[in-house]
């Protein structure tokens, strides 16, 4: 079955810089997914053993190979904040990369019927301390990587519902059309990959409020962000991001075509 955009969705997606899509997963294979997230969650802590530690704005980062852990910040840094790259710690995940839930409304998005992967990650935010993202845009950290930084669309699966109680995904509408803004100047070594709050308008934040199985395409250059988690749930998404086809993977540099 076909899940190409249809025109209108098409238009908001241009229009707006994101499209959400509810319940594209069943209860059943959410919970599946939850598992393999938490698989690769254990792999991960297993393997950062191996890695190398380093710290920025007192932020706990281990590098392991091309994989890349964040922590949470003192004293939760032996919480893990995001893994990125994830497909390679759970064939679940990997498998998740080609499902045509995701893929074909990327294709409608790139106008293209052959894709790549560029990056995925996990973000995990635990309750009861798990830990806002600011504002900022993916294509800053991206710029210096990518030929093609105006074609890497995002896709966010949340694996939880999701609300301002537990740190909902957040969007500034119609940002992306700005293109990559500069980033903040606060003297910290991560303040250059927020964005500047003079170039966005605060007042123009979407909350996507979205059950457990939605999908949210969302523009590489549009501001996002989300809150800390202050609820007793969880509130765990998988993002992957594409590109056009034969393109290598950030990081690893592996070419990973989506027919």
């Amino acid at each position: 079955m076909s899940s190409f955009l249809s025109e209108e969705e098409n238009n908001f997606y241009i229009n707006e810089g994101y499209l959400v899509r509810e319940n594209q997963f069943t209860i059943e294979e959410v919970d599946a997914l939850r598992g393999a997230l938490e698989r690769a969650v254990n792999s991960a802590h297993e393997k950062a053993n191996e890695g190398k530690v380093y710290y920025l704005d007192k932020k706990k980062f281990v590098d392991v190979g091309y994989m890349t852990l964040q922590y949470e910040p003192k004293p939760s840094e032996d919480i893990l904040r995001v893994i990125e790259p994830a497909h390679i710690l759970d064939e679940q995940l990997y498998s998740l990369t080609r499902d045509k839930r995701i893929t074909d409304p990327v294709r409608s998005i790139l106008k293209e019927t052959e894709i790549s992967l560029w990056t995925d990650k996990l973000n995990l935010k635990r309750p009861r301390g798990g830990s806002g993202f600011g504002w900022h845009q993916d294509s800053p950290y991206w710029i210096h990587d990518s030929k093609n930084i105006d074609l890497l669309p995002n896709v966010y699966l949340s694996l939880d519902d999701a609300d301002e109680d537990n740190g909902c995904f957040r969007v500034i509408r119609a940002s992306h059309k700005e293109g990559c803004l500069p980033g903040t100047a606060d003297g910290t070594q991560l303040g250059g990959f927020y964005t500047d709050p003079n170039c966005f308008n605060e007042s123009d934040a979407v909350n996507l409020r979205i059950p457990s199985g939605s999908l949210v395409f969302f523009n590489q250059h549009i501001v996002h962000g989300s809150e800390p988690n202050l609820s007793d749930q969880q509130r765990r998404a998988y993002i992957i991001t594409y590109q056009p086809k034969d393109q290598p993977m950030l990081k690893s540099g592996a070419v990973i075509n989506i027919n």
